[in-house]
């Protein structure tokens, strides 16, 4: 059986469920794109020319959430490298991504599980920042348009695509269509499409999809091989969550040692059943050996019988 498969008997979350680490995601680009039309629309307002308005919107606020191809302007804005991979300027284009993002996602998170998600998305959002800003700054055709800052999730979505493709390329979309289209037709139509266009528009935007990408089909090797990029990002998680969380033991303590073992008093009683036959098998021991052969406990069943009628 298929390692995707065999993944697939989980248990699926539902859209609603806590801890649901796709909603979860949509919902911060969501909120963030949500935030930054409003101010938007703050600065439209603000201005006697709407051309005033974006271009001091665009100076005041977007170019400090967005990523600069110029090293010597990233120097100053290295947060950047973070914040733009949740920043969306157009209807279309968040609408775009966060529909793959949810199409992709929801499969990959059936596959591998709720703690993938966030790791692949921020490896191939990064991987896909850096091969941005190397190809603007090493390529010298691109150097005309160092300035043009970057932005957006797609090569995070790009990411998480070609991780979900490399785990199950078989995976069959639209069954209502022949039976379904394979996982790896669909992608392979958008790699090819970010190809082609790199010379026509956008060329950088493209470079960083294939090198998000590329880290999503990495990660998905080198997990195979027992390699889970992951990990940290999960174990830090929860530490942090976990500093704010009362009901976990402080650090040192041993709930058994005080609960039982510092204890003053048993956890239980232990209390003999009395049959006739108990009775008659101390008695005879007391015959053959005496009333002191007894222990405790057969000395207390015995005066528990004496009490009760058997």
């Amino acid at each position: 059986m298929s390692y995707y498969r065999q993944e697939n008997r989980r248990s699926r979350l539902t859209a609603g469920q806590d801890g649901n680490a796709l909603i979860t995601l949509i919902a911060i680009q969501l909120v963030v794109f949500i935030l930054l039309a409003f101010i938007k629309v703050i600065y439209y307002f603000s201005y006697n020319k709407g051309d005033l308005a974006l271009d001091a919107y665009q100076n005041s606020i977007l170019q400090w959430v967005t990523l600069p191809a110029n090293l010597s302007t990233f120097i100053t804005r290295p947060w950047t490298l973070v914040t733009h991979m949740f920043v969306h300027d157009n209807v279309w284009h968040i609408v775009a991504n966060m529909l793959w993002l949810w199409a992709f996602g929801y499969i990959l998170q059936d596959l591998a599980g709720n703690k993938k998600i966030i790791p692949v998305f921020l490896y191939s959002a990064l991987a896909g920042a850096l091969a941005y800003m190397i190809s603007f700054n090493l390529i010298p055709v691109l150097r005309q348009y160092i300035d043009i800052p970057a932005l957006g999730a797609s090569a995070g979505v790009m990411g998480i695509a070609i991780a979900t493709t490399a785990m199950a390329p078989g995976y069959r979309i639209f069954p209502f269509i022949n039976g379904g289209i394979p996982l790896w037709v669909l992608t392979m139509i958008f790699v090819i499409i970010d190809l082609a266009t790199i010379p026509y528009n956008n060329p950088g935007g493209h470079i960083a999809h294939l090198a998000g990408g590329a880290t999503g089909f990495l990660f998905i090797v080198m997990m195979r091989k027992g390699y889970d990029w992951s990990l940290w990002m999960n174990n830090t998680y929860e530490w942090v969550n976990n500093l704010f969380n009362p009901d976990k033991p402080k650090k040192g303590k041993r709930i058994k040692t005080e609960l039982f073992y510092k204890s003053s008093t048993k956890p239980y009683n232990k209390t003999s059943n009395i049959t006739q036959q108990r009775v008659d098998d101390l008695l005879d021991k007391i015959n053959q050996k005496g009333y002191n052969s007894l222990t405790d406990d057969e000395k207390e069943l015995l005066k528990r019988a004496s009490k009760e009628d058997i």
